[in-house]
């Protein structure tokens, strides 16, 4: 297995042939390059860059300073301004004070004793003024790398805040920042902040119990319905066409129930993990196949799997079930005769599993729709029979549940690679 260098945001997808050792000693076919991230990792920055001519960039170049940068300059400023000031002050109480100096010597004459004044009243001014600067600039010098560090004490609370809000997620509203400290503008900004998140988790509750309970009502009329059908069915006095209309009954009653499924398991992967433990995604993707292997598909697509052992921590359940909607959809989305491969193992030291197929081709401007709710390729709602169009949102909302990130990127000649990397166990 080889460990390439995650590639930027947006870049394309390339294979890495270079193989490379792994824990236990084994060895791996290549991976693929993991292609424009549907979920960015915690603490992702982005950088901007202005387009057009210098004077663009110019413009552009007091807007990419930090608040930091910008107080520790303010300080520098206002104490240059306050030193200037000061010393200008100074200046000139001092050349009152040596004005009043009055020059006496014997066989002096008054405009002797004038211009002895005079000259050292301007040789006392110029080596006061010339070391009162440099005093200036290197005091100045240390009031900016002092401001530096202040304007970080002072800011610390806002940088709490702003961590807390890149960690957060569906998954994560529960966590709080509950800054303690004097009852600044600070902490009410911490404090709404909270409540804020407060309403959001309670928003994002109301709308999975929603979900969760009408799933839960829907199943039951549904399995009455199948049972209803297959009885009429076992019948044998049934006459075609009616058997024909309840075999069709029975196929859209079944997709039924695979969407209120889809939606009772997405409605479950947004809600915060309960159960952890150490999972190997290799033990997880050949339980997987080995379902798979025993359900009949449209498709007959020849599996290539690659699975080294690598152990995230997370929910056993959930894990399989992202596993098996990742080989799932590359099965029903593929040609028949087509191949498939699904990797395991440990990635730039994450528990990746990678799922790449043959198929039709994708845009790459429609990747990223494809990870949401009843999304499919070219249609909205259309060709409903190979899924109810929730199998990559799951997988979306399991990796979210997870803190890991998801990968996506057309595969040359047709298919797609989803590359899925989560937190070591």
């Amino acid at each position: 297995m080889t460990a390439p260098e995650p590639q930027e945001p947006g870049a394309t997808a390339a294979t890495d042939t270079q193989p490379t050792s792994v824990p236990g000693g084994r060895r791996t076919g290549p991976w693929r390059r993991p292609g424009p991230q549907q979920v960015p990792p915690p603490g992702a920055k982005g950088v901007w860059r202005a387009e057009g001519d210098g004077f663009g960039s110019v413009k552009t170049l007091p807007s990419r300073m930090s608040v930091r940068l910008r107080l520790t300059l303010l300080y520098g400023l206002l104490f240059f301004m306050a030193g200037a000031l000061l010393l200008f002050v100074v200046s000139i109480l001092v050349a009152n004070i040596l004005g009043n100096v009055q020059v006496i010597g014997l066989g002096i004459s008054q405009e002797e004793a004038a211009a002895l004044q005079r000259q050292f009243v301007e040789q006392t001014m110029q080596q006061l003024v010339g070391r009162s600067l440099v005093a200036l600039a290197g005091v100045g010098i240390i009031t900016l790398v002092l401001g530096w560090f202040v304007a970080d004490r002072a800011l610390s609370p806002l940088q709490r805040v702003t961590a807390t809000a890149r960690r957060l997620s569906a998954g994560t509203l529960h966590e709080r920042i509950a800054l303690e400290g004097p009852e600044d503008e600070i902490k009410e900004l911490a404090d709404t902040f909270d409540a804020m998140l407060e309403r959001l988790g309670e928003a994002f509750d109301s709308q999975r119990r929603f979900v969760a309970n009408a799933s839960h009502e829907l199943r039951t009329p549904l399995a009455i319905n199948r049972t209803l059908l297959e009885v009429a069915l076992g019948d044998p006095q049934v006459s075609d066409d009616l058997r024909t209309v309840g075999r069709t009954l029975l196929a859209t009653n079944a997709r039924h129930e695979r969407l209120i499924e889809g939606l009772l398991l997405l409605a479950r992967s947004e809600r915060e993990l309960t159960t952890r433990s150490p999972v190997d995604l290799a033990d997880v993707a050949s339980t997987v196949l080995e379902h798979s292997g025993r359900r009949e598909h449209d498709n007959d697509v020849v599996v290539h799997p690659e699975l080294t052992s690598g152990t995230a921590f997370g929910d056993p359940v959930l894990l399989e079930h992202l596993v098996s909607n990742l080989v799932e959809n590359a099965i029903k989305h593929n040609a028949d005769g087509g191949e498939l491969w699904i990797r395991t193992g440990l990635l730039d030291g994450y528990a990746t599993v990678q799922v790449e197929n043959t198929g039709p081709v994708v845009p790459a401007y429609e990747v990223e729709r494809l990870f949401e709710p009843f999304r499919r390729l070219n249609a909205d709602r259309v060709e409903s029979s190979k899924g109810a169009g929730l199998g990559l949102s799951i997988v979306r909302s399991v990796v979210l549940a997870h803190r890991g990130a998801v990968y996506a990127a057309p595969r040359p000649g047709g298919g797609l690679i989803v590359t899925v990397r989560l937190p070591p166990g």
